[in-house]
């Protein structure tokens, strides 16, 4: 399969995007049509590509009731990640985001509910290294590596699927640092860095297409151990050929923490 993947140009030198008011983006998109493979067939690993798809049923009946995501949900993740990296301790401090392709009339109804449209890493190692010291609480740790689980709520196929690029693919001049900016309404802005990307035709693109409610996707944010998959650009691509009667894509992802101490 072919498709569209929006990298980011160099016009600004240092990028910023905004949650919700993307209006305000200092970003130059950059559409580039690339080969995105099929992940299941490739099978693909968390610690070589840098994600996975898993299988994983959760006992949340109602996705976006935030408070039985916080309740149920957030020990879900915690014990998934847990399952699948043997880390000694997980954390997930906030009960994900829900996100709506832009057919469902939805996207932007919620805080930073729009889908991800440019290729992105969430957080820089120096943020990474932030979030780990903080998150340790002073404990002397070996080893700490975020993630990010991403499951589709609504039924297949997906209109708006997410494609990850393998670790192994990127090359350090690929990536330009960038302020990504949290403008959730009645509350004052914060911001930390991340990362967007600048095409490579070396670029190994894969997607898992038509997920299930018992599959998640789950990826590579940050890693500090230098043995394996470091971290994974991912953005939100339109499916080529889906059916116009397709529901729209409705996703929620939660972000983990997870420390091996010493």
């Amino acid at each position: 399969m072919e498709a569209w993947i929006a990298y980011s140009g160099r016009t600004f030198a240092r990028p910023r995007y905004y949650a919700n008011a993307h209006e305000r983006d200092e970003v130059e998109i950059v559409p580039v049509l690339m080969p995105v493979l099929d992940g299941r067939a490739a099978g693909t690993g968390i610690d070589r590509e840098g994600f996975q798809l898993v299988s994983h049923q959760s006992a949340v009946r109602d996705f976006r009731d935030r408070e039985e995501v916080a309740r149920v949900h957030m020990r879900e993740i915690e014990e998934l990640v847990q399952a699948q990296t043997g880390a000694d301790f997980v954390h997930v401090g906030a009960p994900g985001l829900l996100r709506f392709s832009e057919r469902s009339g939805l996207a932007g109804s919620l805080n930073n509910s729009m889908p991800a449209r440019f290729a992105h890493i969430d957080i820089s190692d120096g943020t990474a290294d932030q979030f780990a010291e903080r998150g340790a609480n002073g404990r002397p740790f070996a080893r700490c590596a975020h993630y990010n689980v991403w499951r589709a709520l609504s039924p297949a196929p997906q209109d708006v699927p997410l494609a990850l690029c393998d670790a192994r693919s990127l090359a350090a001049e690929d990536l330009i640092a960038a302020d990504a900016v949290f403008d959730e309404p009645g509350k004052p802005e914060w911001s930390f860095e991340g990362l967007v990307v600048a095409h490579s035709a070396a670029h190994r693109w894969h997607a898992f297409l038509d997920l299930a409610a018992d599959e998640a996707i789950l990826f590579k944010t940050h890693d500090s151990d230098p043995a394996g998959a470091h971290h994974v650009p991912h953005v939100a691509f339109d499916l080529p050929g889906c059916p116009a009667d397709a529901p729209p894509r409705v996703s929620i992802e939660m972000r983990a923490t997870a420390w091996w101490w010493r």
